[in-house]
Order: C-alpha cells, then structure tokens, then sequence
C-alpha cells in the first residue's frame, strides 16, 4: 500500500469475534481507556458501520477518517474516502495511524499491518456476527502483554497484547 506504519486495534474474544448487530460484544471500561490513550492524537481510519456505532460521532483529539461510498456530510468531522489506499494517502500530518474496525477494513488492512494491539476478551460470544481476521501467530512478535481479571466493573478478564509484524 504505502510506506507508513499501519498499526490496528481490536478488542476480540477467544475465536476472533469483534461485534454484534453493530456494537462491541461487551462492555470493558479499561479496554475504551486503553484505545484512548493508544490513539489520542493519531489518525483512526475505520469503515461506515464503525463510525455510526460510536456514540458522540467523530472522536476527539483524532484525525477521523471513514472509508465508505456514502456521502461525506453524513459524517461530520470526518474526511470521507473511498478506499484504505485514499485513506493511507490522506493521512499526512506525521502522527500514528490505526485502523479502528469494523470487520472488512480489518481483513482489507490485514495483510499490510505493521503493529497490533490486541485486546483479547476471555470469553467466546457465540452471538457474535463480526470477525476479526485469523492471525497466523508465527508472522508476529509478541513486544508487550498485561494480563487483567474479570473485577466489579469488567465481567470477562482480558489481556492487553502487542505484536510487531515480523519483517
């Protein structure tokens, strides 16, 4: 695709599963902190479905762009594109980009993703209806891993890995 580093961030239970119907599977108030603090100040490219899930539209303190065929004004404080390779050339302003979802932007962003954050849910939902791509563990360095437990406020335990694809 290009030159820049394409980081991705997911939260994915144990056989890969990232959504339902259009939301997250569960409710981690450590994991939205997390993706916080990875992606603040950084661009974060994410397809249609993705954006219209996310409660007060654009996130703050972040580049958003959204990879649809729709019409832009229907995303504001967005630059609208129609492909990850436009997305990629878009972004131009030096800070990190993260491909944030959904399920077809991950497998399209996939093959050329240089980092990987990781949160793995302990848990299978078998109502899931959206997939994160599998991960052939052995193209992949694991650089950074925290282990959480289930507690009053995140009713799975979860763990926070890192992974830098092995050039």
């Amino acid at each position: 695709m290009n030159n820049k580093t394409i980081n991705l961030i997911v939260a994915a239970d144990e056989n890969n599963a990232i959504g339902y119907k259009g939301g997250l599977l569960c409710y981690l108030p450590n994991d939205l902190r997390y993706f916080k603090r990875i992606t603040d100040g950084h661009t974060v490219v994410m397809g249609r479905r993705t954006f219209e899930s996310l409660p007060k539209g654009a996130l703050p303190n972040r580049k958003n762009i959204v990879v649809t065929a729709a019409d832009a004004e229907k995303f504001p404080g967005c630059t609208v594109v129609r492909s990850l390779d436009e997305a990629l050339q878009q972004h131009d302003d030096g800070s990190e980009i993260f491909v944030i979802g959904g399920g077809q932007l991950y497998c399209t962003a996939f093959p050329a993703a240089d980092v990987l954050y990781l949160t793995r849910v302990h848990h299978t939902f078998a109502e899931a209806d959206t997939f994160f791509p599998e991960i052939d563990f052995s193209q992949w360095e694991l650089v950074g891993r925290e282990n959480h437990e289930a507690d009053e406020k995140h009713k799975y335990a979860y763990t926070f890995l890192t992974y830098k694809r092995i050039k």
